[in-house]
């Protein structure tokens, strides 16, 4: 892992077959949104009902069809603690049998240029602050989303395996906690923002006096838009390659506290926040190390304020079609 970075890669043609997977998601869409901006006229994207990353023919099959030059992976099954806590094995499987389907079908049809996006789930529970990117491997995980973690690990890997076998130009990025629209809004199974923003709403529509959060809100976080991580994708793509996984992150962070007050005020609920401290906190902080990103020349440009904001208007936009699973 101490392979140092290259910097002299030609610009994407923006006329390259761009495979997104997991195009519809709240990362996909997202990179989906940003590659149109920039100019990519030929990206290719299946629905999770016309192609199931987990069936290894059907990967196969597609990437003999379409040949894409470029694959963004940004396709997982995602969730809060209470998702990674109650799906374990789900969590574990079905991310494995992706990302595993769609890098061998990546190397059967020589796709030169890969990137896997994983999670900041991946660095020890307890890793000295901020990460940085060599924590990896270095302590125990955070045990309620630990399945989750060790199959964004392997994906990790799988990108080293492949740049050391075959010579790809494959890289991986490890985003913070994400948000933004397109985002799950579920009460229980969405991460910690959405679920604050959809349980705040109703209470506010409802008039309740009080809502409760889980868990302390003394562990501090790190969000980024995700719009700000689409643009981060190009740039790497354009910019980065190296074995070695990269942080992309704000470099800043807000106890969860602090978020659900900011939740509530862009939500403008008056109500009281009442934590709950019988429910999991999760890893204690996690704010990445940005700075091999930053020094590359890339940094986040959303405001977390004003990206809550957007947020929310999507949601409100959105609300009568959201996901209730």
């Amino acid at each position: 892992m101490s392979e140092l970075p290259h910097t002299e890669l030609e610009p994407l043609d923006r006329s390259a077959r761009v495979f997104v997977a997991g195009h519809r998601g709240l990362v996909g869409s997202a990179v989906w949104r940003h590659l149109s901006t920039q100019g990519f006229t030929n990206l290719i994207g299946m629905s999770s009902r016309d192609l199931d990353l987990r069936n290894r023919t059907g990967v196969f099959d597609f990437f003999e069809n379409t040949r894409p030059e470029v694959v963004v992976d940004a396709a997982a099954r995602v969730g809060g603690i209470h998702a990674n806590n109650t799906y374990p094995a789900e969590f574990l499987s079905d991310n494995l049998l992706m990302q595993v389907n769609v890098m061998d079908a990546a190397n059967h049809t020589d796709v030169d240029r890969l990137i896997f996006l994983g999670s900041s789930c991946i660095y020890p529970k307890f890793a000295e602050q901020p990460i940085r990117e060599d924590s990896l491997l270095t302590g125990v995980l955070e045990e309620t989303n630990d399945a989750y973690a060790i199959a964004k690990i392997a994906g990790i890997m799988q990108v080293q395996a492949s740049r050391r076998q075959y010579g790809r130009r494959w890289i991986s990025a490890m985003p913070t906690n994400l948000y933004g629209p397109g985002d799950n809004f579920h009460d229980e199974n969405s991460h910690v923002m959405p679920a604050l923003m959809r349980r705040l709403h109703a209470a506010k529509q409802e008039g309740a006096a009080q809502v409760v959060i889980w868990g302390t809100g003394t562990p501090r976080r790190e969000f980024l838009h995700v719009d700000d991580l689409a643009a981060a994708v190009l740039f790497l793509l354009e910019k980065y390659d190296s074995a070695e996984t990269i942080n992309v992150g704000v470099g800043e962070d807000v106890t969860i506290r602090e978020l659900a007050e900011l939740v509530a005020r862009t939500v403008d609920y008056r109500g009281e926040l009442v934590q709950d401290a019988s429910k999991p906190d999760g890893t204690p902080r996690k704010l990445l190390d940005v700075s091999r990103i930053n020094e590359l020349g890339w940094k986040a440009e959303i405001p977390l304020e004003n990206g809550v904001q957007e947020t929310y208007q999507w949601f409100l936009n959105n609300v009568s079609q959201l996901r209730d699973k």
